[in-house]
């Protein structure tokens, strides 16, 4: 006898013991003894994902020949898609099986018309499940486009009720986003979380996928989001502002922030250029493990393989400079004509996409256009509008920095306290790039006159 239900929602088999009780029922009326169990409560027939461990050890049995009759609730009980039917028809052909009883009446496996029955049956819940699924996913779709939360659990930054903010949780969220903005990495801020004991909304640990989920999310910024797209506002407050929710779902889907881990010990990884050949130097220690970079030539590379410089000296060198220059007068003044030349410029291309897609959709609302119109139309927009927000998000790194202005000495007293992360995006946000000029025969020590550097402000 095999039983099934998919949805065990109380973990009390229920449902499952209902058919064990009249399928032992229907084996005491045929004078049958009673039967083995196969049991596979709170699995679907429908999931691909799901392994019905009790079907597949059953048809082993049923070909090694050891079963010779079979008692099923109902034949949807046993399967629901038709590949796993035929399989079955195939396997008790091979093994002479013909008997398949149901509570609701008997099937002759030897005979076509039973097999029809059961195909037929095959198709008709195949359709019934096709529709339940079209509604389900309406449904959904409608609640999204009315600004409805989605169901589960409660959202980090929110009480139970979903639109309550939890102030000290919203707080977290405020300071990763402005640490984010700073460059600095996911990895980094996971860690941090867990040192200082802040857990996730279950009370669990962070780790960098939940984190990264969490901060690209439209919902921390008070909209709803469907299937990747945002759709309505919500029906809850927003913790993080619009146009700081878009700039950190440009820069986490950057895959330029996703670098090599091992190259992280260096602090100038992919801001140095070979002063001979122009080519990016990379990180490599000498055979004595001191660190270094060189300009290394591999195959298919214009570099000329000619150039290295030891790693201590020049990060101390750089980390000086950069702490040097945040003193500076004339920094602030240059930081705030950079944005206002460039970000304004940015942020209108970002109004001017999301209006042309309003409108897009406004016209297939109308049906003034088709679907296909709609979709072929839409995708040069969306991709101009991601470009606008990176371009936005660019500008805007200088984030980094904006605390540190006038505060040089400051910072360099906690220089080492901060992650490798926060430093490389102080350095980033003044450096655009540094050429490393070739050593002088003879120079056998660090010589500062090698190190030009090129300033983004």
């Amino acid at each position: 006898m095999y039983v099934r239900i998919s949805d065990d929602r109380e973990g009390e088999s229920k449902g499952v013991a209902r058919q064990l009780k009249d399928g032992f029922a229907l084996a005491e009326a045929r004078g049958w003894p009673e039967p083995a169990v196969y049991n596979d409560n709170d699995k679907s027939a429908w999931k691909k994902t799901v392994v019905r461990d009790d079907f597949r050890r059953l048809l082993a049995d049923i070909k090694d020949g050891l079963i010779d009759a079979l008692i099923v609730y109902d034949s949807d009980r046993f399967y629901r898609q038709p590949r796993e039917l035929e399989e079955f028809l195939d396997i008790c052909e091979g093994a002479k099986l013909t008997q398949l009883t149901q509570v609701t009446g008997d099937v002759d496996l030897a005979s076509t018309d039973g097999k029809l029955t059961l195909r037929i049956k095959a198709a008709v819940a195949v359709k019934e499940s096709d529709d339940k699924s079209r509604r389900i996913k309406r449904k959904h779709l409608e609640l999204a486009e009315a600004g409805e939360r989605n169901g589960g659990g409660r959202g980090f930054g929110y009480e139970d009720d979903g639109k309550t903010i939890r102030q000290a949780e919203a707080e977290v969220l405020l300071e990763l986003k402005d640490r984010i903005f700073a460059g600095e990495s996911i990895r980094s801020l996971c860690f941090d979380l867990n040192e200082r004991g802040i857990k996730t909304a279950t009370g669990g640990e962070w780790s960098q996928f939940p984190l990264r989920r969490l901060m690209m999310s439209a919902g921390i910024s008070g909209r709803r989001e469907h299937n990747g797209e945002i759709v309505a506002v919500g029906k809850w407050p927003a913790i993080i502002a619009t146009e700081d929710s878009d700039r950190l779902r440009a820069m986490l889907k950057d895959p330029a922030r996703r670098k090599n881990q091992m190259a992280r010990r260096y602090l100038l990884t992919g801001m140095l250029r070979c002063g001979r050949c122009g080519a990016p130097l990379v990180a490599r220690p000498r055979q004595d493990k001191r660190r270094r970079y060189v300009c290394a030539r591999q195959p298919g590379s214009e570099a000329c393989g000619k150039l290295a410089i030891l790693s201590d000296e020049l990060e101390e060198m750089v980390v000086e400079m950069v702490l040097h220059r945040l003193d500076g007068e004339a920094l602030p003044r240059a930081l705030a004509a950079q944005h206002d030349d460039r970000g304004d410029d940015h942020q209108q291309e970002v109004d001017a996409a999301a209006a042309q897609l309003e409108e897009l959709a406004g016209l297939y609302a109308a049906q003034s256009i088709s679907a296909a119109e709609w979709m072929a139309a839409r995708g040069p927009i969306e991709e101009r509008l991601e470009r606008a927000k990176r371009k936005l998000a660019d500008v805007d790194g200088t984030t980094a920095i904006h605390a540190y202005l006038g505060g040089g000495q400051d910072l360099r007293e906690r220089w080492k306290e901060l992650s490798m992360d926060r430093q490389r995006a102080v350095l980033g946000a003044l450096i655009d790039h540094i050429t490393i000029g070739p050593a002088l025969v003879g120079r056998n020590f660090f010589d500062p006159d090698r190190v030009a550097p090129t300033w983004r402000v």
